[in-house]
């Protein structure tokens, strides 16, 4: 039964992420055909590709509801539970898929869709080539659960921020090469073309601090809840690992984010490039560290 979950959660999206590549390259040619390289033609506006319609968004959310029984199934067998960085790199990607098809509702975000898929699809298939670990202590415990839902939404959500911060530097990168010349487009290819189907850059800082503000909520959550389970299962409040010391520096450095965000408004490079660090420190705390003993060092973790 798994694999079959497998196999369709990523012809779902791998079909979905194809189509999604397929569409714009076909809009990104259009102008070559009528004799306008790529990247320059006389508009006044930039381009957008075929966004995903009402049979897009209908396949994306059977492939979400596929994806996410797959992850209960296989982190929850017969009451027990089985995790690892694969099982936690494959919900991420579920969350952050999940959370941009109720963003394009809402926002034209064509060219998130065409980074999401492919890797959500990727990560779906990680935990049939490196399994995880059995744990089997407290797995039923309704607080662990709740922490673990808790997390695991919150890793989506800064997951999803950090490929808006990665478009966002891409896009004033672009943006910064075009100032100063007459035409609207510069350079040729499909990297310039993908990137005009993004939204203006105030609309996904927009998101992006939206996304930020509410996964520091639910980090806060996930470490008070991880701090009391802890409690109640081994009678310590904080156990001082690599796990617990790297969590605390990324809700650190998000919160020290969202202040310097709300006082001084700050924003631009430095500030996305800020929001990447501070993920790369969320990763560390779980994914970084279960890669390096399970992968690495061949050692068990919980």
């Amino acid at each position: 039964m798994d694999i079959v979950l497998y196999a369709l959660t990523a012809l779902l999206y791998g079909g979905l992420a194809v189509a999604g590549w397929r569409a714009h390259r076909h809009t990104a040619v259009e102008p070559a055909l009528a004799g306008v390289p790529a990247g320059m033609a006389p508009t006044a506006a930039p381009k957008m590709s075929a966004g995903m319609g009402g049979l897009g968004r209908a396949l994306l959310l059977i492939a979400l509801l596929v994806h996410g029984l797959l992850l209960h199934t296989t982190i929850f067998p017969q009451n027990a539970m089985v995790f690892g960085f694969a099982f936690a790199l494959s919900a991420m990607f579920w969350l952050g898929a999940g959370i941009y098809w109720i963003e394009s509702f809402f926002f034209p975000l064509d060219g998130l869709r065409l980074l999401v898929l492919p890797l959500a699809c990727v990560a779906s298939l990680l935990p049939l080539i490196f399994g995880g670990v059995r744990v089997l202590p407290y797995s039923a415990a309704p607080m662990f659960k709740l922490h673990f839902l808790i997390a695991n939404i919150a890793y989506g959500l800064f997951a999803i921020a950090a490929l808006h911060a990665v478009l966002m530097l891409m896009l004033e990168r672009r943006l910064q090469r075009m100032r100063g010349m007459a035409t609207r487009h510069t350079g040729n290819g499909w990297l310039a073309s993908w990137l005009d189907t993004l939204p203006p850059l105030l609309t996904l800082e927009k998101l992006l601090f939206r996304l930020i503000a509410a996964g520091f909520v639910l980090l806060t959550l996930t470490l008070v809840s991880g701090i009391a389970f802890n409690e109640q299962l081994v009678d310590r409040a904080l156990r001082f690992d690599h796990k617990t010391v790297f969590a605390f520096v990324s809700w650190l450095m998000f919160g020290a984010l969202l202040t310097a965000r709300r006082v001084s408004g700050w924003r631009g490079r430095a500030a996305l490039r800020w929001v990447l660090a501070s993920f790369a420190a969320l990763l560390l705390a779980y994914v970084g560290s279960r890669f390096v003993f399970e992968v690495l060092l061949h050692r068990a973790v919980v």
